[in-house]
């Protein structure tokens, strides 16, 4: 099912010829092709022996704190990787530990194609499609497409979290203004991993022009009271109560992680390997070093500062979408390691463009599907992983102009969704009452000019 089919008229009396079985049952045959797509991605993933890596260090983090061990001291796998994720994580780990290892790979794997599924229907639902066909038979046809995404493939390869912290936030930004509990989603996320808590931040800065604004029109202080602040304020309420529930429950390996662990970057992994997709791999390669040092710095503020100012903008635009969007890629781009599964928020990404493809006729929308094209193309060619890229042989260090090219497509792409972001806005900039008016929960990824 290509996307163009996705918005033709299902009724029998569509002008669209189609299969008589996806034009009478459209979400009926959409699923029988998801299903046959995820058989496919699960089998090659068995014949490719893939080691769900990730997973076994998730496991042996359970049995560290069932054993009372220090978490930080752990080491798992012949790999020896350490624990990197807050204390909390540790905790929602240990129900791995009472499956076997096949019992626990095969359920990482259900689980995280499940989650998918999630990632596209709020994504779908985010950018306000479809339009006319069902939205469970969408969803169904868009993630038999997006599960061979290169970062959808490694997060299941490695057995990553990645899908569940990309649901949690999605759904928090699409929910409605009146569920006043929205925030907790980007809240167990930022307990989980600290990068989600950028969300926090961008609703909070949103929420607090949207005060400025509401106060110098003569509202009240009732009114300034919005939904973006109260969204970032049940976040971070929701951020601490992890932090405390740690603490509670593991104070020796809570005290230590936000005391030394937090701050060392460098027990991740090598900032300069083919598989870190931030800005800070991106210099490190371009550089030639193992640690950019205050180039890094100063790029990396320069971007969170110019991604929050876009995201917040565009939120304020009533452009929800591109907002999320925009916030998510500047969470990528100025971590200090953003591996390439981290990434899995190409899947909205991809959905937004080609959404506003839909939205076009003619010339415009011909762009737009080369521009949803080229980036499909990236994510899902597996292009960073055409250069030398052996562990611990620093062989990109050496690398030449094509080759960081292929590295750094992330990046770049990252980078020029904020450019899009911007070029949005600049486009918006007349449209006064559009930036005051719509509501939080109600707008669409925005108009179709």
């Amino acid at each position: 099912m290509t996307a163009l089919e996705l918005e033709q008229p299902t009724e029998a009396g569509g002008t669209h010829p189609g299969n008589g079985l996806v034009r009478r049952h459209p979400t009926l045959a959409a699923a029988l092709g998801c299903l046959v797509s995820f058989a496919v991605f699960w089998t090659a993933q068995r014949l490719l022996n893939v080691t769900m890596i990730d997973l076994m260090v998730y496991r042996a983090e359970g049995f560290t704190v069932r054993n009372g061990e220090s978490l930080y001291d752990m080491v798992a796998t012949s790999a020896h990787l350490p624990n990197t994720y807050p204390p909390f994580a540790a905790l929602l780990f240990t129900p791995l530990t009472l499956l076997g290892v096949p019992e626990m790979r095969a359920c990482a794997t259900a689980g995280n194609l499940l989650l998918l599924i999630g990632v596209v229907h709020l994504s779908l639902r985010l950018a306000g499609l479809p339009r006319r066909l069902p939205r469970p038979a969408a969803t169904f046809a868009v993630s038999a497409l997006l599960v061979w995404c290169e970062p959808v493939w490694t997060t299941l390869r490695y057995g990553q979290i990645n899908l569940l912290i990309a649901v949690l936030v999605l759904w928090d930004l699409t929910r409605r203004d009146h569920q006043r509990l929205a925030g907790i989603g980007i809240g167990i996320a930022a307990g989980l991993k600290l990068t989600p808590a950028l969300f926090a931040v961008f609703l909070a800065l949103a929420g607090a022009v949207r005060a400025g604004q509401l106060l110098r029109s003569g509202a009240g202080a009732r009114a300034a009271w919005n939904p973006w602040l109260r969204q970032a304020v049940v976040a971070t309420a929701t951020f601490l109560a992890t932090a405390l529930l740690s603490a509670l429950a593991l104070p020796r390996d809570s005290y230590r992680f936000w005391t030394e662990i937090v701050y060392a970057t460098d027990r991740v992994g090598e900032v300069e390997i083919t598989a870190n997709q931030s800005l800070r791999g991106a210099l490190a390669r371009l550089l030639h070093t193992h640690d950019p040092g205050a180039a890094w710095l100063v790029v990396a503020g320069l971007t969170a500062a110019l991604g929050l100012t876009l995201a917040v903008g565009a939120l304020l635009r009533g452009q929800r979408a591109w907002a999320a969007v925009a916030c998510a890629a500047t969470a990528l781009l100025v971590s200090p390691i953003s591996w390439s599964h981290h990434w899995v928020w190409c899947v909205p990404m991809l959905i937004l463009l080609g959404s506003e493809a839909l939205r076009r006729t003619g010339t415009a929308a011909r762009r737009w599907w080369v521009m949803t094209g080229a980036l499909g193309l990236l994510f899902c060619s597996f292009a960073l992983w055409w250069v030398p890229h052996r562990w611990h042989h620093h062989e990109e260090l050496h690398q030449n102009g094509v080759q960081m090219l292929l590295s750094g497509g992330y990046p770049l792409a990252g980078l020029a969704l904020l450019a899009l972001t911007g070029a949005r806005l600049w486009r918006l900039r007349g449209r006064a009452g559009q930036s005051d008016a719509r509501p939080f929960a109600e707008a669409g990824s925005g108009s179709s000019s």
